[in-house]
């Protein structure tokens, strides 16, 4: 060595240039991080590099900018000097950590639960499994990960690609929100049964020993086998509502039936009591009044009840394509499931009421036009009602939306 730094052959050197590589986010990664932004799930950075490196990135992906929450970049250092308490504040206002270890991620990730927040974090690692573990929801990468990492993971990435986190954020909240639109439509069917079956028990007469009844058993087993099948299951199938992703978290201890949902149960529940109710006892009275036998007049009038309970529900499963919106709103053609199990409601409600083999088995009678034009009115009106709903909800500036839960990215 001594030999060659004598020669002087460092002078004859010539620059010829300088080669530089970069590894720049993914597009789909930065829009993947907005959305987050967008839906109140704060993404943090936590890595290993350089403190400048990590800056670079951070503002690459916008996690850096005015307005986000950091400004700054936190080194391992940092959070090693810090007491819990500051650390605390620290996890909370910083988005990108640099030069961080094992212990720092782990540290963080405490932190920022104790700040009561979920937390979902990512990782490939042998060193990001204290952590993953740690997380309620840890997130490992499927294609460069570790076995450790995968191992003490929930959640195995297929793609080690970010925006299917976002697209997973996404659609866990569709589900929530189809979960809640199928109770809010389900619920009000039960209780609303149970509610005529208790007013006639509390105010209708008694004939011959029996007590007049709008709804017979077999008739209540016919409702729900309609409703459930061809109306509650196209809520399943319906597309996400425009905004979903805008809508802030919801706090991971509100619970599923909200106080919203109650109200709405008992208000859609007393709505089809009191039509299918009062439409039963004027068919009833109507019919007797013109002389027609009294177990033929009963027929007719629970055929009404019954027909009455179905088109409210055909015509209110309409009002649960959204909880806060108007179906129109969210997109007349977004699900054409909804209407197909209308028509078949429909038509097995048509077979209810004419056909003589179910005439028979559930004791019903045909219905004239004017039994059907009171029915259709009736839960037009409950249409209507629930439509003002919403409407005085929107116009109080608090929509009842029913927010899906997230976590936070570390």
């Amino acid at each position: 060595m001594t030999d060659l730094e004598a020669s002087g052959w460092q002078e004859q050197l010539c620059f010829l240039g300088l080669v530089g590589m970069s590894d720049p986010p993914r597009d789909e990664a930065i829009q993947a991080v907005r959305t987050c932004q967008q839906a109140g799930v704060i993404v943090k950075m936590v890595t290993g590099d350089h403190a400048e490196t990590a800056r670079a990135i951070g503002q690459s992906i916008g996690l850096l900018e005015a307005g986000n929450g950091a400004s700054e970049v936190v080194t391992g250092s940092q959070i090693e000097a810090a007491t819990d308490a500051e650390l605390l504040e620290l996890a909370c206002s910083t988005n990108v950590f640099a030069r961080v270890a094992p212990e720092h991620k782990l540290r963080l990730v405490k932190a920022l639960q104790a700040d009561g927040q979920v937390v979902a974090m990512t990782g490939d690692g042998v060193n990001d499994a204290p952590a993953l573990k740690r997380a309620e929801i840890g997130v490992a990468m499927g294609i460069n990960g570790t076995a450790v990492a995968r191992e003490a993971s929930d959640i195995v990435l297929a793609d080690d690609n970010f925006a299917s986190i976002s697209a997973a954020v996404e659609e866990g909240r569709r589900v929530y929100d189809n979960l809640s639109k199928s109770l809010a439509f389900v619920l009000p069917t039960s209780l609303g049964q149970a509610m005529v079956i208790l007013v006639a028990v509390l105010f209708f007469p008694v004939t011959d020993g029996h007590l007049l009844m709008p709804i017979e058993p077999v008739q209540i087993l016919w409702v729900n086998l309609v409703v459930a099948i061809a109306l509650a299951l196209p809520l399943a199938l319906e597309a996400r509502e425009p905004g979903l992703m805008n809508r802030a978290p919801r706090p991971p201890k509100e619970p599923l039936l909200s106080p919203f949902l109650v109200f709405r149960t008992f208000l859609v529940a007393a709505l089809m009591t009191a039509g299918a109710a009062g439409l039963f006892l004027f068919e009833y009275a109507s019919d007797l009044s013109e002389g027609v036998a009294v177990e033929l007049a009963r027929g007719r009038a629970q055929s009404v009840a019954v027909t009455t309970i179905i088109l409210f529900q055909m015509l209110y499963l309409l009002n649960c394509r959204s909880l806060s919106q108007t179906f129109w709103r969210i997109g007349l053609a977004t699900n054409l499931w909804v209407y197909l199990g209308m028509a078949v409601t429909l038509i097995l409600q048509l077979a209810f009421v004419y056909l003589e083999p179910l005439n028979q088995l559930f004791h019903t009678q045909p219905m004239d036009p004017g039994g059907w034009l009171m029915a259709a009115g009736a839960a037009f009106v409950g249409f209507l009602v629930i439509l003002l709903e919403k409407w005085l909800w929107r116009q109080n500036g608090t929509p009842p939306d029913i927010r899906p839960p997230c976590g936070f990215h570390v």
